[in-house]
């Protein structure tokens, strides 16, 4: 009698065998790879590449992100431009008022006469909505400098014009003296005074 051949079932691979026998248990597929338990010796070097390198483009990320930071934080050159602005006094003559540009706004500069730096020290500032003394807003009798803004609605006023000889702003009827303080109309405070210094050589610095 001849017997038949035996046929050795075929092997299937652990992940066949785990989807038809579902279990707790881990089986690793060795038939493609290897398996190294974990802290093998030879794997350290690559384990340290990786972690210094994750570890050097995450510092990267952060100085940048400072660096994006304090750039956004400084001013720009056109801003820095426009801080301060220097203004030649010699050529305004007595009497006369002349407006300039100063971070997007005008700016009046006056060079007063005596009779109306007398009218107004004159003044009585108890009588002022706004009270202000002309020596607080003149460092130097001759000179008065204050924002072009009327302080009602931000319209630009005129110059000498209205009722008290300084400005007036036609839009809604302030009046302001020749020391820019409001003295009629809807505008409830006094023309601003920026912050300014005046220089050796007959300019005045601006901011």
């Amino acid at each position: 009698d001849v017997k038949p051949k035996e046929v050795a079932e075929p092997v299937a691979p652990a992940t066949v065998v785990a989807l038809k026998n579902p279990t707790g248990d881990i089986v690793y597929d060795n038939n493609s790879h290897d398996q190294f338990k974990p802290g093998d010796p030879s794997k350290k070097a690559f384990t340290y590449f990786v972690l210094t390198g994750g570890r050097f483009v995450y510092a990267s990320a952060i100085r940048l992100a400072v660096l994006k930071f304090l750039m956004s934080m400084s001013a720009t050159k056109d801003v820095l431009a426009l801080a301060s602005v220097e203004v030649d006094l010699s050529n305004i003559a007595e009497g006369s008022t002349v407006t300039i540009k100063w971070r997007g706004k005008p700016v009046f500069i006056r060079r007063r006469t005596a009779s109306e730096i007398a009218d107004a020290e004159a003044v009585d500032v108890s009588s002022l909505r706004d009270p202000q003394t002309d020596s607080e807003r003149a460092v130097n009798p001759e000179w008065l400098i204050t924002l072009g803004v009327c302080t009602h609605l931000g319209c630009v006023p005129l110059p000498n014009a209205g009722d008290f000889g300084g400005w007036f702003c036609p839009c809604h009827g302030s009046h302001y003296d020749v020391s820019g303080r409001i003295r009629k109309g809807p505008a409830p405070y006094n023309l601003e005074v920026p912050g300014y210094t005046f220089l050796e050589d007959g300019k005045v610095q601006i901011g």
